[in-house]
């Protein structure tokens, strides 16, 4: 893992949530992005070489949305970009981690990902991703 490329927060409302973390980070929101294969929509912050990722769902049923009701809205998953996802994903199969998902999937910021199941990561919800480029962008 190379370092942390972001850090997740589920909310509610991005209308609301925006112009907070705006406030909090003296910062604006840089990008807003739907990711279907999420069914979420995101809101990204730069501060130095760290991200923040706002979520909310798109979808009442949306993992996101669940995520909320369940637990409240706040932090949801830490993202360590790599260099190699596959790579990765072998290496941490093979360590006895549960991937969520088998392929990479398309990710926000021109990302693919997979996540690691949270039982196996003390309850973090743990993202790896990489950005596309080179021969993984025809993927």
């Amino acid at each position: 893992m190379l370092k942390i490329e972001h850090i997740g927060i589920a909310v509610k409302e991005l209308a609301a949530s925006i112009p907070l973390f705006e406030k909090l980070l003296n910062s604006p929101c840089y990008k807003t992005e739907t990711v279907e294969s999420e069914k979420v929509i995101t809101a990204f912050f730069k501060k130095g070489d760290s991200k923040i990722e706002l979520l909310e769902s798109v979808t009442p049923d949306g993992v996101i949305a669940k995520y909320i009701e369940k637990k409240g809205e706040g932090m949801h998953h830490i993202a360590f970009e790599v260099a190699d996802i596959y790579a990765e994903m072998e290496r941490l199969r093979n360590e006895g981690f549960v991937l969520l998902n088998e392929q990479p999937k398309n990710g926000a910021d021109n990302k693919l990902v997979c996540f690691l199941h949270p039982k196996g990561t003390n309850g973090v919800l743990v993202e790896l991703c990489q950005e596309k480029k080179n021969k993984l962008a025809a993927e």
